[in-house]
């Protein structure tokens, strides 16, 4: 079963990091993302930018609003996600589980189970 892993925290605390900091959270976590990938069981993961560097596109009566900044103001921010391909629920928690131990950013980990759509598949 497919999951994906939505990584939420505080851009501020993340971004305090000195680089140093970041490195080492960064190896951290490869160290989790390499065990599963050697299982075969770990798929596209992302780091996002700062929502800083987002724009959004809302639909407003009809009509396309184009805005700087993310979807929403939150006290923790959508910063990247992993996808994991795993038996059940409990696997990716563990997944997720391992990540927060550590990430010493606090934050939330969303899991989510992925149904797939392919255009290819869809006839006209």
């Amino acid at each position: 079963m497919l999951y994906a892993v939505l990584c939420y925290a505080s851009e501020d605390v993340v971004g305090s990091w000195t680089k140093e900091q970041d490195d080492a959270v960064m190896v951290k976590l490869l160290d989790v993302q390499q065990r599963y990938a050697k299982a075969n069981k770990l798929g596209p993961v992302a780091r996002l930018l700062p929502t800083t560097a987002a724009t959004t596109l809302r639909k407003v009566k009809g009509e396309s609003l184009v805005i700087d900044g993310p979807f929403a103001e939150t006290k923790e921010q959508f910063l990247g996600f992993y996808t994991v391909d795993v038996e059940n629920l409990d696997e990716a928690l563990e997944f997720a589980r391992e990540l927060s131990d550590v990430n010493p950013s606090g934050g939330s980990y969303e899991i989510r189970p992925i149904s797939i759509f392919s255009p290819a598949a869809v006839k006209s």
